[in-house]
């Protein structure tokens, strides 16, 4: 088979240097006729390669159809054909299972909500900030309302409980009111501990805290990005529409700015 850079030699040694056919084929010990035809030729056309039989070929049908059917192991699928008569490989059934198998992609459940009935909160952190004559952590908490979609933003340096807490505060203040239930991430403020497939271990003071201001808390399935898409549209909001780009000479500057 000649490639792209052989036949543009045999064109370069035709057309530039005026060799002849037996010359090129001695020069590149290629066959008379081979060069011939590539002087010939126009352009480089690749040699179209011809597609191998195979032993499952007679069989492909009925691999498809089991597949299409029901989720069959490659294996289930190689036994059938066994008795079908196939003597081929498990390899060949399985590459050809996996080409052909329908892909199986997650499905997720569109959440709505009713006014008032639920907020989703999170931490969010970006680069630092100068407080005094030091530099701090630069963190941020959102508290999205889920139907109307407003937002509560609210800066600080650190995410401590107590800072976790004060910004729920601010933030019904701000509201107008305390929503119904509040969806937590995973963070460590509300959640302990929450194992896949197991019920959440929350944190005993921000439970109190849920009683004490008349809400419920509810933790977001482990992995389960599309359950908080609200607050992380908020944070990814407030790092890239207010954040980046800032100038912000310190921390003192920031809360105000946000309120603008």
């Amino acid at each position: 088979m000649i490639d792209y850079e052989t036949f543009s030699r045999i064109k370069h040694l035709h057309e530039i240097k005026g060799l002849t056919t037996t010359q090129i084929a001695r020069e590149l010990g290629l066959d008379d006729r081979t060069v011939r035809l590539r002087i010939e030729a126009k352009q480089f056309l690749p040699r179209k390669s011809v597609p191998r039989s195979s032993k499952l070929d007679p069989f492909k049908d009925t691999v498809v159809q089991m597949v299409e059917s029901y989720p069959y192991s490659a294996q289930q699928i190689l036994q059938r054909l066994r008795e079908e008569g196939f003597d081929g490989g498990y390899t060949a059934v399985k590459k050809f299972v996996r080409k052909v198998r329908p892909k199986r992609e997650k499905a997720f459940l569109k959440i709505a909500f009713a006014p008032g009935e639920c907020a989703q909160v999170d931490w969010g952190s970006y680069g630092s900030v100068r407080v005094g004559e030091t530099m701090r952590r630069l963190s941020f908490f959102v508290m999205v309302l889920c139907y109307s979609r407003q937002v509560y933003v609210e800066f600080t340096v650190s995410q401590t409980m107590e800072h976790f807490l004060a910004c729920h505060q601010n933030a019904f203040i701000a509201f107008g009111g305390v929503p119904s239930r509040i969806m937590v991430d995973n963070l460590k403020s509300a959640v302990l501990k929450h194992a896949r497939g197991e019920a959440p271990i929350y944190n005993p003071r921000y439970l109190d805290f849920s009683r004490h201001n008349g809400f419920t808390v509810s933790a977001c399935g482990v992995a389960k990005g599309n359950e908080k898409g609200r607050v992380e549209n908020g944070v990814g909001y407030v790092k890239k529409n207010f954040l980046a780009g800032a100038d912000l000479p310190d921390f003192a500057a920031i809360n105000p700015a946000a309120k603008i």
